[in-house]
Order: structure tokens, then C-alpha cells, then sequence
């Protein structure tokens, strides 16, 4: 395939000359591995003699829902472990006789389960783990399920409670042992990072209670207030990780699977499953700003400023990391930069 190289670099520099985000990591590929890919800036502009590199880790915020959620809810739906049209309650007993049972698994992946959109969760039930847990499973919902689409982080720190129900064991554990480590993502973990891995992890936004920006540690509140690991966010990872993750999605050829998922769960997950409803949802997948789902071009954002791409059609893959939290939680800036990433990739 040809990579318009030289118009990529020239718009993600421009990025950092304007301040958008200190330092840029990208990559564009198939099933075969990375096609092209580059750096700009610096990872820390108080240390402006260190670089972006291609091993920089990064906090991957909401990627945390397709790395460790979506691709353990997708082992545990291909072990037939989960059904994803029953209603919760049928098999999860710790949400019988509350609203959230008469929501489904599916639901939860197309953010159409009626959740409440409120994400606050220490000022909602303290600090305690399990004093959230039952808070989040058991509060009234929002509407009715499958009256809409709307967005909430809640349903993957649910689906991530559901999997490790199913699972006997914790999200990390099954995340490494399904995903992870099968696919050979060594440098993907959930956080804190250890003090010489952090040493190479593109800071985030100023913590207002250290003066210092956070590094190694997630930016996600929620993930910080339950260890470092959720479904919601939490995980660090790299480049190389992404390629590996992102090429196996389009290998259709392995058999037998080397994760926990395979084929099947892709094909499931990158097709419309939100029927009539507004905005078009895959299962936590969605189509690309400006796309239609025809166009088979699937995308997932985090909120620290990392973002993944996937086309099946085109046999195709894109990733573009940053920290722009560093500077600004405006999301304007950095939309444009990859609205224009992507049409240079996939057209």
C-alpha cells in the first residue's frame, strides 16, 4: 500500500508547532505489521532534548475499553461463556432484582442500556472498591434499555465487573493471559507503571495536588480510585502493542486463534448494532467522524489523546498517539488533526 508519508509528518509536526499536543507517535498497517510510520515533538516539553519515540508508552486511556474489555468479553463470547442478548440477570447473580439485570451484554457494548451518564463515581459512592461496585451494579437506570444511544463509561467498568465474574479471576489477568501475552503485547499493562518504564511515559495533565505532571500514573480519576485497573481506563501501552492488536483484528487466516478472540468476534463488533438508532454504534466500535458505516472505517478514542483505526474492507489500520492533555482538555484541536489523519489513510 502507499502512504502519503510526507503529508502526514507535515500535519502532525504542524501539530506540534501549534501546540496541540507536545509529541505525536503514529503508525498506518495491515496484517503484516506496520507499513509506515513516525514521531514528532518532544515527550516532555520541560525536557525539550528528549524525543518522541516509537517506544514511548502512552496512558491509552479509553483504549483501556478495546484492549482489556472488549477483547475479553469477546474470549469469553467465543468460549461461550456469554450470551450477548440475555438479560444480566439470567446469568449474573449479583444484579438480580436490580434495573441494571433487564439490561443485556450487547446493550452495554452499543451504550444503549439505559445507564446513568453520571461518571463520578467517588462523589457518588465514596472510596471504597466495593462500595462502587455495588453503587454502579445496582443504581436505577437511566431509561429504559434500548430506547438510545448515549454514551457512558459506566458500561465498560460494567462489562469489565461482568468478565471477571465469568472469568473467576481479576480484568488484568484475563487481559494478559487472553490478549496480552498471546499476541505478545510485553509492554501493555495497567498502571502504576514501574519508576523505569514511567521514565519513558508521555506525561499528561498538571495534577493540581503534586504540581507535577502526571506520568506513569493514569489520568483517569476512576481508574486511580480503583487501584489503577478498570474498565474504563487505566492501561499503558505502546506503538508496537497497537500494531500487534491491530493486525491480528485483520488476520483472518489464524486457526486456531491466538487470543482469546478471533475472526468471529471482529466481523461481530465492526458491523452496525444499533439498529435505527442515532449515533451508529459497532460493539464499542464506531464508524470514523464523517464515515458511513458503508465505508467500514472503525475508530476508538481516548480521552489523553490516543486514537485507533481499523478497516476491514481496506485491510487496513491506523494509530495516532499523543499526550494533549499536557496542554489543554479542548478536544477541538486534536478532532481536526485526525479527521485529516484519516482521510489521508483510508481517503
Amino acid at each position: 500500500m502507499t502512504y502519503r508519508n510526507d503529508r502526514i509528518e507535515q500535519l502532525l509536526g504542524e501539530g506540534v508547532r501549534d501546540k496541540v499536543y507536545p509529541g505525536v507517535v503514529w503508525a498506518v498497517g495491515d496484517a503484516d505489521g506496520i507499513g509506515a510510520s513516525g514521531t514528532a515533538g518532544v515527550l516532555d516539553p520541560d525536557e525539550p532534548d528528549a524525543p518522541m519515540r516509537p517506544d514511548t508508552v502512552f496512558d491509552a486511556a479509553s483504549l483501556t475499553k478495546i484492549l482489556a474489555v472488549w477483547s475479553s468479553i469477546g474470549a469469553l463470547w467465543e468460549d461461550g461463556k456469554l450470551d450477548l442478548d440475555v438479560p444480566l440477570d439470567t446469568l449474573w447473580p449479583e444484579v438480580v432484582g436490580h434495573p441494571l439485570g433487564a439490561a443485556t451484554a450487547r446493550q452495554l457494548l452499543t451504550h444503549t442500556a439505559g445507564l446513568p451518564l453520571r461518571a463520578q463515581l467517588k462523589n457518588l459512592y465514596g472510596t471504597d472498591a466495593q462500595d462502587i461496585r455495588d453503587g454502579v451494579l445496582h443504581e436505577a437506570l437511566h431509561r429504559q434499555p434500548g430506547e438510545a444511544v448515549e454514551y457512558t463509561d459506566r458500561a465498560a467498568l460494567v462489562l469489565g465487573y461482568l468478565a471477571e465474574y465469568l472469568s473467576g479471576g481479576t480484568l488484568n489477568h484475563l487481559s494478559v493471559e487472553r490478549t496480552w501475552q498471546p499476541l505478545g503485547m510485553h509492554s501493555t499493562r495497567f498502571g502504576p507503571l514501574p519508576v523505569d518504564v514511567a521514565a519513558r511515559c508521555a506525561p499528561t495533565e498538571l495534577d493540581q495536588d503534586t504540581d507535577t505532571h502526571l506520568k506513569g500514573v493514569a489520568h483517569d480519576f476512576s481508574a486511580r480510585l480503583l487501584g489503577g485497573a478498570c474498565g474504563i481506563a487505566g492501561a499503558f501501552t505502546v506503538l508496537a502493542d497497537l500494531a500487534a492488536f491491530l493486525g491480528y483484528m485483520l488476520d483472518t487466516t489464524t486457526a486456531p486463534a491466538r487470543a482469546g478472540f478471533g475472526p468471529a468476534w471482529t466481523t461481530e463488533s465492526l458491523t452496525v448494532q444499533t439498529g435505527a438508532l442515532e449515533p451508529v454504534r459497532g460493539l464499542f466500535w464506531h464508524p470514523a467522524a464523517g464515515t458511513a458505516p458503508t465505508e467500514d472505517v472503525w475508530v476508538h478514542y481516548g480521552f489523553t489523546g490516543t486514537g485507533m483505526w481499523i478497516s476491514p474492507r481496506q485491510r487496513q489500520w491506523a494509530v495516532l498517539l499523543t499526550n494533549k492533555l499536557y496542554y489543554t482538555r479542548d478536544r477541538q484541536p486534536l478532532m481536526d488533526i485526525r479527521d485529516t489523519f484519516r482521510k489521508l489513510v483510508f481517503g
